[in-house]
């Protein structure tokens, strides 16, 4: 089984346990990630294409390592003219590698997605339960503005 993902504007062929260098993720050394712009997905004699991209399919990936690339020299010259110019450029990389290929949906049993699920389910009965409190708080001060108005009136000299 293979597939054909796509991150950093480029696209690679990818199996299970391969290693590759990408262009520099938002990953620390050790750390699992998820490429869901898989364009082409083939299992045995099977061949998905994307149009442009598959649903459902992701590919899982453990950092290995961020590091900086060889120096490219950029050397610019016009002859006869004086013009000489010297650029170099280290361009930020991280090798991963392929941990998994799973052509259905990521499976529940990784810590990090249940964890993940867990921590959304909270923050949503937080925000419910905020937005409750705040209509309880709303309702309780248009008690008080409205029993205000009706004492204010009877007061007269």
């Amino acid at each position: 089984m293979f597939a054909v993902i796509k991150t950093g504007g480029k696209q690679y062929r990818v199996k299970e346990g391969d290693i590759l260098s990408v262009e520099k993720l938002e990953a620390e050394k050790g750390q699992t990630v998820d490429f869901d712009q898989v364009l082409l997905l083939e299992d045995g004699d099977s061949i998905q294409v994307g149009q442009p991209y598959l649903d459902k399919v992701v590919v899982k990936a453990e950092v290995i390592e961020n590091y900086k690339d060889e120096k490219v020299i950029v050397f610019k010259k016009k002859r006869r003219k004086g013009y000489r110019r010297k650029k170099g450029h280290r361009q930020l990389l991280t090798k991963v590698k392929i941990t998994g290929i799973y052509p259905d949906s990521v499976p529940v049993s990784d810590e990090k997605t249940e964890k993940e699920a867990a921590a959304k389910k909270s923050r949503k009965k937080a925000a419910e339960a905020g937005e409750e409190k705040l209509a309880t708080k709303k309702a309780t001060r248009r008690k008080k503005s409205e029993t205000a108005d009706k004492e204010e009136p009877a007061k007269e000299e």
